[in-house]
């Protein structure tokens, strides 16, 4: 199964798009982030604040082949919420006339904008979430079963022509809300789940790990497609950007290891308030790197590694105390076969295009893998090989 979908969310904070048609032509979908989530419960609301407009984005991009006689533009979504927009959603989901009101105001955005859906952002129902030491998870329980009734009137109020899809957790530490009991409600209110395969190692781990490994990614995708979410509706996540850790200083030995895994970090967040110690980060291929780690990152770039059992690019940085974690361009390819095709996921995703400018060398491996996988589903790849449901046939089969 080709990976038919190819997903880019825009940034209001990186509202930037490649000027290469090469690189246009594979993407299916434009998710544009964010609305907050508490602007859906005003009931009089008639604006949305969104950082450009469906229509201005829609006019990007060319128009696509999709079954050799019919041309379709590039849908374009809306995302609601994300990381620490929790409550506009918790205010709606309490309650059903809650739910009504935010679904109907929804459904009064799509329509006024022009979009064609919409990615629910709510990344942590049940808890886990950016305020989870300030706010236990024994207190958010009641999220676990409002979460899929949200979601069912959300799909109420735009009818079944409308997407919706759902940023969903990668770490089954965070999979609090994804069931076994929850996930065919949800599943069946849902077009697909953009499955959140970053951020796997951040501040609240100890010690080091990928935080886009090919592994803890397979794992992540087995969770859900295991618990009852088909591959079809199952989008991998790619990362646009460089994380980095600080690691205790005493870790030395660390640099013997091959690769450094499970090597301790310094404390990376407030035990007390969940608060980030500004031990650990990340930055876009389109920022500035910051100033105090210019040279740490510098010796990364050069001496980047690829751990080939768990699959991620890495450097430990010795001399800085630092573990970089990000994927490459090679990285990104690996992930094709490894995972998208063998596991015969629906789609793929990525956060996000603008943060891969102004080189887009990233964005080149993420469509360069999707124009692979529609090849191999075609029959006939670069080479001119031709397969069968991914099997390669020999010169006397054909």
């Amino acid at each position: 199964m080709a990976s038919a979908r190819c997903i880019m969310y825009l940034t209001g904070q990186h509202p930037l798009i490649p000027p290469h048609l090469s690189l246009l032509e594979e993407i299916t979908h434009i998710t544009l982030a964010f609305l907050p989530s508490s602007i859906f419960n005003e009931p009089n609301r008639s604006s949305w604040p969104l950082f450009t407009t469906v229509e201005s984005v829609r006019a990007q991009f060319p128009k696509r082949r999709q079954d050799g006689s019919s041309s379709s533009g590039v849908k374009v979504m809306v995302a609601i919420g994300g990381w620490g927009d929790t409550e506009g959603f918790e205010i709606a989901a309490r309650t059903e006339e809650g739910r009504k009101v935010f679904a109907r105001k929804v459904g009064d955005m799509v329509e006024e904008t022009g979009a064609d859906g919409v990615d629910i952002d709510w990344e942590y129902p049940g808890g886990n979430g950016e305020d989870y030491k300030r706010t236990p998870n024994n207190s958010k329980t009641w999220q676990i079963t409002a979460y899929p009734l949200l979601l069912q009137e959300i799909r109420s109020a735009l009818g079944p022509t409308k997407l919706i899809s759902a940023a969903v957790p990668g770490l089954p530490r965070d999979m609090l809300a994804f069931t076994p009991q929850t996930l065919p409600a949800i599943a069946a209110s849902l077009d697909f789940f953009n499955i959140m395969t970053y951020d796997l190692m951040n501040r609240r781990d100890t010690v080091t790990k990928h935080h886009t490994g090919i592994q803890l990614s397979i794992d992540a995708v087995k969770a859900y497609n295991g618990n009852g979410v088909s591959r079809e509706k199952t989008n991998l996540g790619f990362a646009f950007y460089v994380k980095w850790f600080r690691v205790k200083p005493r870790a030395q030995y660390c640099a013997y290891n091959d690769p450094p895994l499970g090597c301790p970090t310094v404390l990376m967040e407030d035990p007390i308030t969940g608060a980030d110690l500004g031990q650990a980060g990340a930055f876009s291929w389109h920022d500035r790197v910051p100033d105090e780690l210019n040279a740490s990152f510098s010796r990364a770039m050069r001496g980047v590694r690829y751990d080939g059992v768990g699959g991620g690019a890495y450097y430990w940085d010795e001399e800085g105390s630092i573990w970089w974690s990000w994927d490459t361009p090679e990285a990104i390819s690996r992930k094709f076969p490894r995972i998208v095709r063998k596991m015969g996921l629906g789609g793929v995703f990525a956060w996000g295009l603008g943060e891969d400018a102004n080189e887009w060398a990233h964005l080149r491996a993420l469509t360069d893998g999707v124009r692979g996988n529609r090849r191999l589903d075609e029959g006939r790849d670069a080479d001119g090989d031709v397969y069968h449901q991914g099997v390669l046939l020999a010169k006397d089969e054909l």
